[in-house]
């Protein structure tokens, strides 16, 4: 062989190693994130989590985010094209019809979820000590607190007689869950109580402008990822409108709401990041139990209550976890 076509063909062979080299190597596993609304500050916290396994999106795994904006009719096919891309583990982290769409549409994909209802009564796990199947995850109890928020709310409005209830038909379940528990409260306080529905911006307006026909002493709005998109709106409808309002999250009380009471869900992401990590390293949802959330905090806006002319009880200040001038 010529010295020539000796070193071509030595050329062609070291780029080659490389190729082959690559080829040999596992794919850069996917996550598919699934979610209600774009969320930025709530996917940070969930990358946060996620880099305590040792993941980095971008170095060392990818995420093919999907969002309903809204529409939880979207969940199936979204859950679907996850599928067809073979994701690596499914995470849910922020409502329930998520979580439940991912869980019908396989029984062999990881899935991580974050939801406010009881996982076993959702048939989402067998246990939460011990999950038994390919899902796993966190319970922030924003349904379960209903009747904390409504007996809060009472201790702000003693003299209040009546209450409203807004709450999003699209989610029946959660619907479900806090008419039941709000209702069960009501009773043992001696509160009326009306459900108003609204699952779009445009009847969140018409919602209130009935509500303005015969104001309620209180609204009470139910835990929902589609009202927190609109808590803005929500802050200020209740405001132009002179009713005091109740929230799950206090976001929604940074945002110019009365009073939050409930979970911190930026933490509930975060802790879903770490589970998708234990996941991705080798874990199995089966043995990984479902957690708890155990902090749950009082926001009380100042600000929203002198718009209102509305005078907070000393008490209830003083219980607070935040305060908001």
């Amino acid at each position: 062989m010529k010295r020539r076509e000796f070193i071509t063909l030595l050329g062609g062979a070291a780029a080659a190693w490389p190729l082959a080299a690559r080829a040999q190597q596992p794919a850069m596993p996917v996550i598919g994130f699934l979610d209600v609304i774009h969320l930025p500050v709530r996917l940070a916290a969930f990358y946060q989590g996620l880099g305590e396994s040792g993941y980095v999106v971008g170095q060392n795994v990818a995420i093919d985010i999907r969002s309903a904006e809204g529409r939880y009719s979207l969940f199936p096919e979204l859950v679907a094209d996850l599928i067809r891309r073979r994701v690596s583990v499914i995470v849910a982290p922020g409502t329930t019809p998520a979580a439940l769409a991912a869980k019908a549409a396989t029984s062999t994909i990881p899935i991580v979820f974050g939801v406010g209802d009881d996982p076993v009564k959702l048939g989402l796990v067998a246990s939460l000590a011990r999950p038994g199947g390919n899902a796993t995850g966190i319970n922030s109890f924003t349904a379960e607190l209903a009747a904390k928020r409504l007996g809060l709310l009472h201790e702000l409005l003693p003299a209040a007689t009546r209450v409203a209830v807004l709450v999003n038909p699209t989610d029946p379940i959660r619907v479900e869950t806090v008419v039941t528990e709000v209702k069960t409260a009501a009773g043992a306080i001696g509160l009326q109580f009306q459900v108003v529905n609204a699952s779009t911006s445009s009847e969140i307006d018409a919602a209130f402008a009935t509500l303005a026909a015969a104001p309620p002493d209180a609204l009470f709005v139910g835990p929902d990822p589609f009202f927190y998109g609109r808590r803005g709106q929500l802050a200020l409808q209740a405001a132009r409108h002179a009713i005091p309002a109740s929230y799950a999250v206090r976001d929604y009380a940074e945002a110019g709401g009365l009073m939050s009471y409930g979970t911190n869900l930026t933490d509930a992401y975060h802790q879903v990041g770490v589970y998708a990590g234990r996941i991705l390293k080798g874990a199995k949802p089966s043995d990984l139990p479902v957690e708890q959330s155990t902090k749950f905090e009082l926001v009380i806006n100042l600000q929203a209550a002198r718009t209102i002319k509305l005078d907070v009880p000393s008490q209830l200040l003083a219980r607070a976890d935040e305060v908001i001038e």
